[in-house]
């Protein structure tokens, strides 16, 4: 079970890096992404296989962007989540985000022994929208 007062601390950061972020409209990368632009974030694409989704520039990884990001989005399989771990904290993002079905505990503890918050295995659109109701961004 995620902590609820992280994740209010992370809905409180505006700069959102969605790795596996997919240009398709019916997939979750893209809904959530797009739902969490719509209610005033900061949305940049990572996925190495577009130059551009939508009007959103997207980049090959956390590296190549210029901007300071705060909260790594992460849509990639489990396998995928220590190396995405990895350069969020060589970029010194400030959360991590595991969407539903994501779990990578020792990534999650190398994530919060470099200070970063985490939630896994959970939806940020869902969060926020339940959160939304008490409060606002």
């Amino acid at each position: 079970m995620n902590d609820q007062a992280v994740i209010k601390e992370i809905l409180q950061y505006n700069t959102i890096a969605v790795v596996g972020f997919s240009p398709k409209k019916d997939r979750p990368s893209n809904f959530v992404s797009m739902y969490m632009k719509g209610n005033g974030y900061e949305i940049i694409p990572v996925n190495p296989g577009h130059h551009y989704i939508g009007k959103m520039r997207s980049y090959p990884n956390l590296e190549s962007i210029k901007k300071k990001i705060e909260i790594v989005n992460i849509f990639r399989r489990s396998k995928y989540v220590s190396d995405i771990v990895e350069s969020a904290i060589l970029i010194e993002a400030k959360a991590i985000w595991m969407q539903d079905s994501i779990c990578d505990h020792e990534a999650a503890k190398t994530a919060r022994e470099a200070g970063l918050l985490v939630v896994m295995d959970d939806c940020l659109l869902r969060q926020h929208k339940s959160i939304s109701i008490y409060d606002t961004h």
